[in-house]
């Protein structure tokens, strides 16, 4: 097992240093390493497992890692892959907090063309999944649909509402069908643990503000203050961005003009965006802070995956659930593809330059076969240059 921890956190310290884009991007990442190089899992369950993390509050890419990581190694495992994918984002913004001050991400050339690779990683991604889970012309109606209606209501709570309303399309259509069975995935975890991380995650959200009160420090005011974030947003790191800003600003733990500096580094940096509190709390108290501010946003993520994984070999293998899954995956795909849109294409592709850049990352990665990671190296070289040139 020790050999299988070490490969784990080879891979996802790897995928930590180069997964730049944000977490639409990640998803593609993983799938590119975890589904098609490595085969730890088949695509049926890699995306019964985005689906799964959509439904749960907290970073929807760290929560998948996190799950691939425990069918790969167990708890251990699990650990080791959000350790893996996230200490290098972590490292980044506690040396930023310490540091730089006032470093405007969004103008560096570099990170334009991280942007830009972002765009073809997604689109590759969205080829390979709309072939597996997407194959027929039903699948197909309800993966476009679903984008439309990302794209006219991009909520969180609207993505949530497109996952279940393709849930019961897919168990209408399919449910008096022959659904292949999915592969099992390899969960070490007992149904006693899984439920022993539910009553934690609720035990901290429900106590942790009665312990603020009567032990009031600022190590349990942050504690909490990030543990409650980390369990409540739903959306991804653009939406615990502002939710963070309004505990954080107002009670003087930080400057506006600090919060915003670290914000742009945040984008600068690979790996989840929930890694901005790893800088507020270097900034507010040191490494000790961040480590503190770190480990309690990520926690109700680990205690939701690990209470709910136990549970889902059960719930894939009923027929019933397989059909809807049908239906919840072509939507998985739909819902890339509005994200290929907005926020990815929308944020990354501003003139004719940026759009050549795209098309060559994605002949690079898809027609030459190019390894990500050298395709992200190139187009943060092609951000440079047209940042020159421009």
């Amino acid at each position: 097992m020790l050999k299988t921890w070490i490969e784990i956190l080879l891979v996802s310290t790897r995928l930590g240093l180069t997964s730049f884009g944000g977490p639409v991007a990640h998803l593609g990442y993983f799938r590119d390493e975890y589904v098609k190089k490595r085969q730890w899992l088949d695509e049926r369950s890699y995306a019964d497992l985005v689906a799964l993390c959509q439904f749960l509050p907290g970073p929807a890419s760290s929560q998948v890692g996190i799950s691939i990581g425990i069918v790969r190694g167990g708890l251990v495992g699990g650990f080791i892959s959000w350790f893996g994918f996230t200490m290098p984002s972590v490292i980044a913004l506690i040396l930023f907090a310490y540091f730089v001050t006032g470093f405007q991400a969004e103008d560096a050339g570099w990170i334009t063309g991280l942007k830009i690779v972002a765009v073809a990683v997604v689109a590759q991604a969205i080829m390979g999944m709309g072939k597996n889970l997407a194959p027929d012309r039903p699948r197909i109606a309800i993966a476009v649909i679903a984008a439309v209606c990302a794209l006219f209501f991009p909520t969180a709570i609207g993505q949530i509402a497109i996952i279940i309303i393709a849930g019961v399309t897919g168990y209408i259509m399919y449910r008096n069908q022959d659904v292949p069975k999915a592969d099992k995935l390899a969960i070490s975890i007992s149904k006693k643990t899984g439920a022993a991380a539910w009553i934690l995650f609720a035990g901290l959200l429900i106590g942790l503000p009665l312990l603020r009160q009567l032990f009031p420090s600022i190590w349990m005011a942050m504690f909490d203050t990030f543990y409650r974030v980390g369990s409540i947003v739903f959306g991804g790191g653009h939406v615990v961005l502002p939710m963070i800003e309004r505990e954080v600003v107002p009670p003087g733990w930080i400057s506006e003009e600090t919060f915003l500096a670290g914000y742009g580094a945040a984008q600068a940096v690979p790996g989840p965006l929930f890694t901005f509190a790893s800088y507020l709390g270097a900034s507010m108290n040191g490494v000790t802070g961040a480590l503190v501010a770190t480990a309690a946003m990520f926690l109700p993520s680990f205690l939701l995956v690990v209470g709910m994984l136990p549970f889902w070999n059960f719930l894939r293998e009923k027929s019933s659930v397989q059909a809807a899954l049908m239906g919840v995956n072509a939507a998985v795909v739909g819902i890339l593809l509005a994200a290929l849109y907005d926020p990815v294409w929308t944020s990354a592709i501003k003139s004719t330059g940026d759009f050549a850049l795209a098309l060559a990352a994605f002949a690079l990665l898809v027609y030459f076969k190019l390894p990500p990671w050298l395709v992200v190296l190139l187009a943060a070289a092609g951000g440079i240059v047209l940042g020159l040139i421009g």
